[in-house]
């Protein structure tokens, strides 16, 4: 008889935990049970499944070869035992046993292990408003809630509805009820952006730019006070801080979610400053013959050094592999993560990687960042799309802390921040940013790539040679005055801006800089501006030659001021 294996949580960790190990030790007797009746699906498929682009719920519990993964499937191909609908209530460390309540008759045992592991998963948090409780008021976590509220829109109850929540699940679920069925969606976030923890504001408001274009209403810095309805009628609106009443039938709550720690927590096992299960690089607890992973653990970061939790699918299966590993006898780690994050919004694809530039600061480090305009592919193949490329780094060691990225092409977005992601957890500095070796062919990417362009104008801010300027410092000094701007562009490209702005607005084309030089006022702050930010860094490295000091350059140029504010003429 081989070892007891108990996995607590069939979704995600426990699924591949238990493969995994069984692969590796044919003996084991491996147990894996779970509260719900749907086990070891694509969680994150959710909104895409509400949204149509997955037809029918089974696709998300089936594999690629369209096998539904239930008990059945588990003891069929997988030689283990699953239970469904039992619940693990206790654990006692001493006597290695589980103590297990089955949901369906209220019969209680106690299993016991030799090894235990923890996929406990998480609960999405609903703030404690008046009216939460009511029909209408849905959370997004599990198959079961997926139907209900695809349910209640396709029986065409739903004209207009409200996420609470401008994180990741919030924005898609808003995105889904809004693109395939057509309803009136309203979005609420309490902080000053969407995505607040995955990227910096400037952005962020490109992704709430594109949401606004397909009828999707963002408010920021507001919070909900209350639901309105009655118990029999359902939801009628939602009341916030600054917005009043917004008159709805559906009210998701996507305001993230708390790790499911109760049961370790009660067991003495140590518990992180974020609320989630301490485990080492071997996925073990406090406990030696305790594992855990997936969403109710932190794990550590490898920028900051900190610990943190994150909740996505990849990380739970990556550690699950790890903790079957080390279960079977092996020495696997999972050293840590640096947080990498992509999203589908609409005709975008956004991308991040590393610490933002607020939580660089937090962390004790001193941040400088580039952010630039550019194309995915070779600017004449007829495929190319623009993208915003942002990179932060430590202004003393040089070390990369962070990359943001958002454009049309959400495949192109993504593999660059993923190949910067993979060189963070090595701790490299700008300058092998800027001389990476990446493929060229002109239907992928450039002969110098947005990637090695990003670096190298990082570079240059890190070095002197270019004085940078925010677009949101921007945007707000234009409009208090504390500086005029000298346009670089052509007269055609500049003639709008001449025409709102008057004096305050400088329009001399590169090509006319030498002879037109007298034109520029030496005794003011001037800013550069063009269509990107390269033609006004290299006016700026001039103007500097000729004793100019008090010049910056606009980053992203006209291309990003469009984007994060189009009513900027207006």
């Amino acid at each position: 008889m081989g070892k007891k294996v108990v996995i607590v949580g069939a979704v995600a960790l426990g699924p591949k935990v238990a493969c995994r190990l069984r692969r590796l030790d044919p003996e084991a007797e491996i147990l894996m049970i779970d509260r719900d009746d749907c086990i070891s699906y694509g969680g994150c498929g959710i909104p895409y499944y509400v949204g149509g682009d997955v037809s029918e719920i089974k696709e998300l519990e089936s594999t690629v070869f369209h096998v539904r993964r239930d008990c059945s499937f588990f003891d069929i191909y997988k030689h283990l035992t699953v239970r469904t609908r039992c619940e693990a209530t206790a654990i006692d460390r001493r006597a290695k046993t589980v103590s297990v309540t089955d949901l369906n008759t209220g019969a209680k045992e106690e299993i016991p292990y030799d090894t235990l592991v923890l996929g406990l998963g998480s609960t999405p948090f609903v703030p404690p408003v008046p009216g939460a409780d009511l029909p209408g008021v849905h959370v997004v976590a599990n198959l079961h809630h997926a139907q209900a509220i695809k349910e209640m829109v396709q029986k065409g109850k739903v004209s207009s509805a409200v996420v609470v929540g401008g994180g990741a699940i919030g924005l898609e679920m808003a995105e889904a009820l809004s693109d395939l069925w057509g309803v009136e969606t309203t979005v609420v976030e309490m902080m000053d952006t969407i995505l607040p923890q995955a990227v910096g504001t400037e952005i962020a408001k490109v992704v709430q730019g594109e949401m606004r274009e397909n009828g999707i209403t963002v408010l920021t810095g507001d919070r909900v006070e209350a639901v309105i309805g009655d118990p029999e009628n359902g939801v009628t609106a939602i009341r916030t801080a600054n917005a009043g009443e917004i008159p709805c039938e559906l009210v998701i709550f996507g305001a993230g979610a708390r790790a499911n720690t109760q049961l370790a927590r009660d067991a003495g096992l140590a518990v992180g400053r974020f609320g989630g299960i301490l485990v080492d690089e071997r996925m073990r607890t406090s406990d030696p013959n305790i594992y855990a992973g997936g969403d109710c653990v932190e794990i550590k970061n490898l920028v900051s050094g900190e610990t943190f939790n994150l909740p996505l699918g990849s990380m739970a299966n990556r550690q699950g592999r790890v903790i079957g590993t080390n279960v079977a006898g092996g020495h696997a780690k999972f050293p840590g993560a640096v947080g990498t994050f992509c999203l589908k919004m609409f005709e975008i694809g956004v991308a991040t990687a590393g610490l933002t530039m607020r939580q660089a600061k937090l962390a004790g480090f001193d941040p400088a960042y580039a952010l630039i305009m550019g194309t995915d592919h070779a600017h004449f193949y007829p495929t190319q799309k623009f993208v915003f490329l942002k990179l932060i780094a430590d202004r003393t060691t040089r070390r990369v802390l962070g990359i943001e990225a958002v454009g049309a092409n959400g495949d192109a977005v993504k593999a660059r921040v993923d190949a910067v992601a993979a060189l963070i957890v090595r701790g490299c500095t700008v300058d092998e940013i800027g001389n990476l070796e990446v493929g060229y062919a002109p239907p992928f990417a450039s002969a110098m790539d947005i990637l090695n362009a990003v670096g190298n104008t990082l570079e240059n801010v890190l070095d002197g040679y270019n004085h940078p300027m925010g677009m949101e410092e921007f945007i707000e000094g234009f409009g208090q005055e504390k500086f005029r701007v000298l346009d670089v562009r052509s007269e055609d490209n500049a003639a709008p801006y001449k025409e709102k702005f008057g004096d305050r607005w400088i329009n001399i084309p590169q090509d006319q800089l030498d002879t037109r030089i007298n034109e520029i006022p030496k005794d003011e702050p001037l800013v550069c501006f063009c269509n990107t930010g390269l033609r006004s860094f290299e006016c700026q490295r001039y103007l500097d030659s000729k004793g100019f000091k008090t010049l910056c350059n606009v980053q992203g140029g006209h291309g990003f001021l469009s984007k994060l504010d189009p009513e900027f003429l207006n």
